[in-house]
């Protein structure tokens, strides 16, 4: 394994854990920023769903950007960008001013997000074995430093722009640096070759490709119910508990906490079980794990029972979205264009945000209408759906610990940094 590999490994999971750290001060600090602008409660839901909708327009976008730029440039400057809306937001003084900042920061986001997955899928392709969940445990521990980030600044009632500079000084320059190792198409070159056209493959790097929709529905499917199911936890868990199971509303804040340590182990040790079992059998045995949390936190009698519920879908959903690439990666692959690899990623990660949209306003109808317990029945039969196209994870299965034979190492030259 070459250096070049190594870092540029280790400087885009660095990536991933700033996205992360941004990501959730920003999530967790909604009612602090609705408090700073004087957002109305009916207003509240437009700004909030304004994010994931540009965050979608920004990955549309990103698969047209790939065809001109590499993906390791487009992450370059995108990630900056997500960091420096991220104060925008702490600083401003209006609404208009918020509205745009999260506009920027939606759009950054689309585009961050799915360069980052491009990335993570070639490298994957050059190592020979699955690395991918590894990428997505760097991004829960940064959301893990940047909710207890937040909950320090409420704790001490430091204003939005106290909280959000430190981390955006430290953030930006870090990223800027590490920049330098990212590695795109599989190994071929460091990201200055990329700015410089050099590296293998440079001919390569404006030329467009994809694959049809049909063929990467199923995984677009699972992508949604992963979603789904994460921002039903993400958003209902304190009120379910709360409300439905009678907790405290201390106790009410502990079930996402641990949901994000238990994400965070699965993704540190699931390629592990990628490469011993095979990524069909993890992602089967997510989706059924993920299926029966919900069941155990639907049946729960107490507030005990409902957060072993949430300890279960913490370790369930955790390895849907990474296999989710790295098969959209394998399928873009086999269809052997130029291209098509990150085309495949950027259609695929505009899913991510149609099951944030859907799935909590689905579990706020359903429990309004009829139960929260009834409510919880509906993401655990869209994750179960999951077993059935799981077979999708198993294109090429050869490859990446699905069977025996596994491909040696990509031949890596070393870059014009020296490295």
């Amino acid at each position: 394994m070459t250096d070049v590999l190594r870092r540029g490994r280790a400087s885009l999971a660095f990536g991933f854990f700033a996205q992360g750290v941004a990501f959730a001060l920003l999530v967790t600090r909604i009612p602090a920023i609705q408090d700073r602008y004087g957002v109305s409660d009916a207003l509240l839901p437009v700004f909030l769903a304004a994010v994931p909708v540009l965050a979608g327009v920004g990955s549309v976008l990103s698969e047209r950007l790939v065809r001109r730029v590499r993906p390791s440039r487009l992450l370059r400057w995108s990630q900056p960008v997500v960091l420096l809306a991220l104060l925008g937001v702490g600083t401003g003084d209006r609404v208009a001013l918020l509205a745009v900042a999260l506009a920027v920061f939606g759009l950054a986001v689309g585009a961050l997000d799915a360069s980052m997955n491009m990335l993570g899928v070639s490298l994957q392709r050059a190592y020979g074995r699955s690395i991918m969940l590894g990428f997505h445990a760097a991004y829960s521990l940064g959301g893990i430093l940047g909710a207890s980030l937040a909950w320090a600044g409420a704790h001490w009632d430091l204003a939005l722009w106290v909280s959000y500079l430190p981390v955006v000084v430290v953030l930006v320059p870090a990223a800027l640096v590490g920049s330098r190792w990212y590695v795109d198409g599989g190994g071929g070159g460091s990201a200055e070759e990329a700015e410089t056209g050099g590296g293998a493959g440079g001919a390569e790097a404006g030329v467009g490709g994809g694959i049809g929709f049909r063929v990467l529905l199923p995984l677009c499917l699972v992508m949604t119910f992963a979603y789904i199911g994460d921002s039903t936890v993400s958003n209902w868990s304190a009120k379910y508990l709360q409300d439905v199971l009678g907790s405290s509303e201390q106790l009410a804040t502990v079930p996402y906490n641990v949901y994000m340590v238990t994400t965070l182990v699965g993704r540190a040790v699931g390629d592990f079980g990628v490469r011993r079992f095979g990524a069909v059998a993890v992602v089967r045995g997510g989706a059924v794990v993920a299926a029966a949390g919900f069941a155990v936190v639907a049946g729960a009698p107490g507030a005990w029972v409902g957060m072993l519920g949430f300890t279960l879908l913490g370790l369930g959903l955790c390895v849907l979205v990474p296999q989710t690439f790295a098969a959209a990666g394998r399928l873009a692959e086999r269809d052997g264009r130029p291209g098509a690899s990150d085309a495949a990623v950027a259609r695929l990660n505009v899913f991510n945000y149609v099951g944030f949209l859907i799935g909590s306003p689905l579990v706020g109808a359903l429990g309004g209408a009829w139960s929260y317990r009834g409510a919880m029945l509906v993401p655990m039969v869209l994750v179960l759906v999951t077993v059935v196209y799981a077979r999708s994870f198993g294109d090429r299965p050869d490859r990446y610990g699905g069977g025996h034979e596994r491909p040696r190492t990509a031949d890596v030259g070393r870059g014009s940094n020296g490295l």
